[in-house]
Formats: structure tokens, sequence, C-alpha cells
């Protein structure tokens, strides 16, 4: 049997992993506010697809983001009435649309991304390349402990 201590560490543990990504988070957050007038699910759908190339359906988006179709659906729309996101009818299917990001959504998500990566860089800096390496590996580990409770 575990030591009680043990069990107070590791939920000190997660409250700190709790902390720590809850403060990346708004940070993230005010930054693609103030520099870009986006928000993160914004920033995250465009991400998908850049990620997907080829274009999702409202199903795969939404699976691949962990959110209901409805929750993604007002933010598709905004993403398409300001041209950064287009449906297209899959060839043979008229009844499912494909969404893909214009020209204008890639140019713009790029920037962003480039932005985003390094205003992270600068968060975590004060970690080497051992420490990023062994917290990557470590946080792995966590969520494979928590997706295996989770099924």
């Amino acid at each position: 049997m575990e030591s009680p201590t043990l069990s107070k560490q590791r939920l000190r543990l997660w409250l700190r992993l709790l902390r720590a990504s809850r403060g990346i988070e708004n940070g993230v957050r005010n930054f693609l506010r103030e520099e870009y007038g986006f928000t993160l699910p914004r920033f995250d759908v465009l991400a998908a697809l850049h990620r997907a190339g080829d274009g999702l359906t409202m199903s795969e988006l939404s699976r691949e983001l962990m959110v209901s179709n409805g929750n993604v659906t007002g933010i598709v729309d905004r993403l398409a009435e300001d041209g950064f996101v287009e449906r297209k009818h899959r060839k043979g299917d008229r009844r499912t649309s494909l969404l893909q990001l214009t020209e204008a959504g890639r140019s713009s998500f790029v920037q962003m991304a480039r932005d985003h990566e390094s205003w992270i860089d600068r968060r975590l800096e004060q970690l080497n390349e051992i420490e990023v390496a062994n917290s990557i590996k470590l946080l792995e580990g966590i969520q494979r402990s928590a997706e295996r409770e989770t099924q």
C-alpha cells in the first residue's frame, strides 16, 4: 500500500500541473486577443484544419478538438464569414461539407503559429533541452495513465 505522503504529493503534482497549464493558457488567450483579435478556440480550429491539409468534415473537426459539433459550428461560421475557412462538398457526396482553410486563413494561421511558438518559447526559456525532454516524457506517462482510467 502506498504511503499517504505519496498520495498527497501526487495531489500536489496535479494541482501544480493544473495551475501551470491554466497560467500558460490564459497567457496564450491574452496574446492571441491582443495581437490578432483572435480567440483561442478560433486559433485551435485553424490549427486543426492546417494539420489536416486536405480538410475535415465538421464531425472530424469536432473529434480532433474533442468538443461537440454544436460547440464548433458557430466558430466555423464566423471563420467562414471572415474569409479564413471555406466549405466545399466532397466529391460524390453532396451531403457532407469539407472544411478547408482559405489562402487568407492559411497565411494568417502560419503567422499566428510562428508568433505563438515564440511566445511559448519565451515563457519556457528557463528549461534546458534535457529538462524539456524529461518533462515531455513525464507528461506522456501521466497522460497514458489518465487515459487508462477513462477507458
